[in-house]
């Protein structure tokens, strides 16, 4: 439904603004047929594909992560491709290779076979049962929208979204993700088990003649047309500012750093943290009828944004500490405004 309009704001723009959110919504119904519960999930996986962004879920198997981005594949009018992340992937089963082939005439001449990289929308399934030197065929992909093999270098095709699933790293048979590859990722999402309602939910439609029809509601232009409407929305530099003081806030024995951060941090986030931060803001903005970002947008989306980006020292580990921890403490300590003392040094 239109919102009224906003004094001050161009009606075009409001327009849009509208358009952004009857299209976020037209997704979210589709994904809640075959979906249920995991709101904070699917918002999350949402965010990142409205930003360009790339999405991890992790969580133990069967928690319906795979159903939840094969069924957004489905709603979106994009090119899929799945690859089954497995021990003995290699990175050209990943981006391709050359190979030789006879034409008409029986000459042979080199050949680039794409590999399912050359997608719109790629599931990354089980990313952390390849070894990290198949994980990082990733890299350039996700961070440039482009492969190079063969000797050339190869546009991806636009919008490019990246959706990994992994299992807790505890379990068997399992590679820890490069840092690099960590931060190419805009969220980390903890997907957890269902509750006994959703549960119940689960089985009515799963073990009965209950039929899912998923239809696609959304192609590539509207898409990039509202990525780049999300970039249009205004932060104002206080609260810029305070997304800012967030990040260097998990950098241990910085200016901004608090006592969790120093005494179990190793390593804290990089400016990819705040590039996300800000751009998640921003979505939360536009779904809630506003075009300005709030302190509130982005405490909301600290904890997503960050959780993968910070490294726990050895005391962190032993005392059972977790990212997610750290980042509720930070969130919570670091004020929204920049104490006078701290202001004057900056």
């Amino acid at each position: 439904m239109a919102q009224a309009n906003v004094p001050g704001v161009d009606p075009k723009l409001q327009a849009q603004c509208d358009a952004f959110r009857q299209d976020y919504r037209a997704i979210q119904a589709e994904i809640g047929k075959a979906i249920i519960g995991h709101e904070d999930i699917v918002n999350g996986v949402l965010t990142c594909l409205f930003v360009g962004g790339h999405a991890l879920l992790e969580g133990v198997p069967g928690l319906g992560k795979t159903a939840l981005i094969r069924t957004l594949a489905q709603a979106l009018n994009l090119k899929f491709n799945r690859i089954q992340f497995t021990p003995d992937l290699m990175p050209a089963d990943v981006i391709g290779t050359n190979v030789i082939m006879e034409d008409q005439s029986g000459r042979r001449q080199f050949t680039f076979v794409h590999g399912p990289i050359f997608a719109q929308i790629v599931l990354a399934d089980e990313i952390n049962r390849a070894t990290p030197k198949t994980q990082s065929a990733l890299l350039e992909a996700m961070q440039e929208h482009q492969v190079t093999a063969g000797g050339a270098i190869r546009k991806l095709e636009e919008p490019f979204f990246v959706m990994a699933t992994q299992n807790p790293l505890e379990q068997e048979g399992t590679y820890p993700l490069p840092e690099a590859q960590l931060d190419r990722f805009f969220f980390k999402l903890a997907v957890q088990y269902s509750n006994r309602e959703e549960l119940k939910g689960i089985l009515d439609r799963t073990t009965t003649g209950y039929k899912v029809d998923i239809q696609p509601v959304l192609d590539a232009k509207r898409i990039l047309d509202h990525q780049e409407l999300v970039k249009r929305v205004v932060i104002a530099p206080h609260v810029q500012d305070y997304a800012i003081r967030c990040v260097l806030a998990t950098h241990p024995q910085g200016q901004f750093a608090i006592p969790m951060v120093n005494q179990f941090v190793r390593v804290g986030a990089s400016p990819r943290a705040a590039q996300a931060i800000t751009l998640a803001a921003k979505v939360r903005a536009l779904l809630d009828g506003r075009f300005h970002v709030s302190f509130k947008d982005i405490k909301d989306v600290v904890t997503p944004a960050m959780r993968h980006r910070l490294i726990l020292n050895f005391e962190g580990e032993a005392e059972g500490i977790t990212t997610d921890m750290v980042l509720e403490k930070l969130a919570a300590e670091t004020p929204t405004t920049m104490p006078e003392e701290v202001a004057a040094k900056v």
